[in-house]
């Protein structure tokens, strides 16, 4: 077993696997150390034939706050890993070694996330901000605890959406204009009511009512949920989802190389600079 330093791993006899974010100093933003990690115990999970469902959950008061922005060396910390996607292009000039990293460990990880073979669960609870999005949107059935809130402030970064960009598919079209375009939250219940979590509980029924359910689906014979799942993901796929996702990481890519191109850094200006005042102070 890896010894992993930003996640707890744990496998139950009933065929349940557990990841738990344990970076909660932190609210559980995500650097590449993190991702790599959740990666690792996926492909150990799904690798698994003993176990039949993967359930992810978070200590602290947030599930997640996103990317981890004051990450030191974004580019370099990828070199310590092997690819997982194989795209290349840390060493390139430009936007290369950007879209590089995007590549591999935001759109690549969570594509790879979707399509495990396997059903998986993620309880959330507090605030799940633009890249803790990206830890909800790939997986199979989404628990929230009543005090959870969504939001992609990423048109307020100036990019337009999270890389992972399921939302149209999560709230549908109107809502994932308005959460993107106020940068708003979303609660909960409104979440729930759209379509984009299964279920609203209280704080401190969240992990119970999440394992039941997990041991409930773990009852079931392991090929007839991985083929389930590869239906209903279908079903997503010939309409068109990951085409849109592609588009999207392109357009948010081409947004990075324009704040470039004008001031040197991937997001827009203004909010390079209010995120400097809220570090210092």
């Amino acid at each position: 077993m890896p010894d992993f330093k930003q996640i707890i791993f744990s496998t139950q006899p009933n065929g349940i696997a557990r990841i738990i974010l344990n970076r909660p100093e932190a609210r559980n933003a995500q650097d590449a150390n993190m991702l790599y990690e959740i990666n690792d115990a996926m492909d150990i999970a799904a690798n698994d034939d003993q176990i039949k469902v993967i359930v992810v959950s978070a200590n602290g008061p947030h599930f997640s706050a996103g990317h981890d922005l004051a990450e030191a060396d974004p580019i370099g910390s990828l070199k310590e890993h092997k690819s997982v996607t194989s795209f290349g292009g840390l060493d390139g000039e430009g936007i290369e070694p950007m879209f590089g990293r995007e590549q591999e460990i935001y759109y690549g990880f969570c594509e790879r996330w979707r399509n495990i073979p396997k059903p998986t669960m993620v309880a959330v609870h507090g605030k799940v901000i633009a890249g803790g999005l990206m830890l909800v949107w790939p997986f199979d059935i989404v628990i929230a605890s009543e005090d959870t809130t969504f939001q992609d402030n990423t048109v307020a970064m100036g990019i337009c959406g999270a890389e992972f960009f399921n939302h149209p598919y999560e709230l549908g079209v109107r809502k994932a204009k308005e959460m993107l375009f106020t940068s708003d939250f979303v609660s909960a219940e409104d979440a729930h009511r759209l379509g984009a979590v299964n279920h609203v509980v209280p704080r401190d029924e969240l992990e119970d009512f999440t394992l039941n359910m997990a041991a409930k689906i773990a009852e079931k014979r392991l090929f007839s949920l991985k083929l389930t799942k590869m239906a209903v993901n279908a079903a997503q796929d010939n309409a068109g989802r990951n085409a849109t996702n592609q588009q999207a990481f392109a357009l948010h890519h081409l947004l990075h190389t324009n704040f470039a191109l004008i001031s040197g850094a991937p997001l827009a200006p203004e909010f390079i600079e209010n995120f400097a005042k809220k570090k210092s102070g």
